[in-house]
């Protein structure tokens, strides 16, 4: 096995990740239980699997050409450790500080096993790791106010749209027959994550231009806000004509599928509007998905 053999370069990278992973062991498993136990947080397991597939299907532009980047490693490194060390002296350890800095220490890693122009290669699968990093709890906070503000002003305006009479006091609706509350559980933060990711993944695989690629990110966010205002008039409606249960029943609490769909399908115009001009082959990321697969 040479110096320059790609297997010895693939276990050099594999080591690191075990290594980080063992070093901060604790901290991870105290991530480990706040994805598995945080609604809000379920979705970060998933994104270093599709970071991985997002390396693998562009692996051969990529690994084109390899180097030792022994030089350019210690930039992600130090405030990666820096962070798991902040992560380590709370209690519980902090799950963002852990898992940003687990993050800077793998892109470490990938810097030092694969060099300089692999790492800028793979700049988006390694950006697209952030998704990895739950917000802290007052900026996710934030968020969710955000939704569920923008969530309650819509579901005013979906309501003039009705014959129904509704009296409005800040979250809450009194209808003729019971109130509802635009509450914090009604913001669909985890759809709207849900729809985020995808939007980005689109954005990246199908739309050339760096703007069209943030314009339909930021459309992602709109749509998230319009889908959860249809959710909660749609479930409104139904519970005041046909049986209040609608309210509390299975199309309130798993019916979130149904309304991702339509998510999907009010974002679709978007992207036909901002593809004009464009074939999945003019892109470089789909070229290599066709050869992949």
């Amino acid at each position: 096995m040479t110096l320059e053999s790609p297997t010895r370069r693939w276990l050099l990278f594999g080591l690191w990740l075990v290594g980080s992973v063992a070093v901060s062991w604790n901290m991870v498993q105290s991530l480990l239980r706040y994805s598995l136990g945080n609604d809000d947080a379920s979705h970060i397991l998933l994104i270093p699997l599709i970071s991985a597939w997002l390396i693998y299907l562009d692996r051969k532009q990529i690994f084109r050409q390899l180097s030792y980047g022994v030089a350019v490693f210690a930039f992600p490194l130090i405030p990666g450790a820096i962070f798991l060390f902040l992560s380590s002296r709370t209690d519980p350890p902090s799950p963002s500080a852990c898992a940003l800095g687990l993050v800077l220490v793998w892109v470490a890693g990938f810097g030092l096993a694969f060099g300089l122009e692999a790492l800028r290669t793979a700049r988006f699968p390694l950006m697209f790791l952030l998704l990895f990093v739950p917000l802290p709890d007052a900026l996710l906070n934030k968020v969710v106010y955000f939704l569920q503000k923008g969530s309650a002003e819509l579901s005013a305006l979906f309501f003039n749209l009705t014959p129904l009479p509704v009296l409005r006091e800040g979250f809450v609706f009194h209808l003729p027959r019971f109130s509802i509350e635009v509450a914090r559980e009604c913001s669909g933060i985890r759809s709207s994550i849900a729809l985020l990711v995808l939007a980005v993944l689109v954005g990246h695989f199908f739309l050339r231009g760096l703007w069209k690629q943030i314009a339909f990110v930021l459309a992602g966010i709109v749509v998230m806000i319009i889908k959860n205002g249809i959710r909660i008039v749609t479930l409104t409606l139904l519970a005041n004509y046909v049986d209040p249960g609608f309210l509390h029943g299975n199309l309130h609490r798993e019916g979130g599928v149904v309304f991702f769909v339509i998510g999907l399908l009010l974002l679709l115009p978007v992207f036909w509007f901002l593809q004009r001009g464009e074939t999945p082959a003019d892109s470089a990321s789909v070229k290599v998905t066709a050869e992949a697969l």
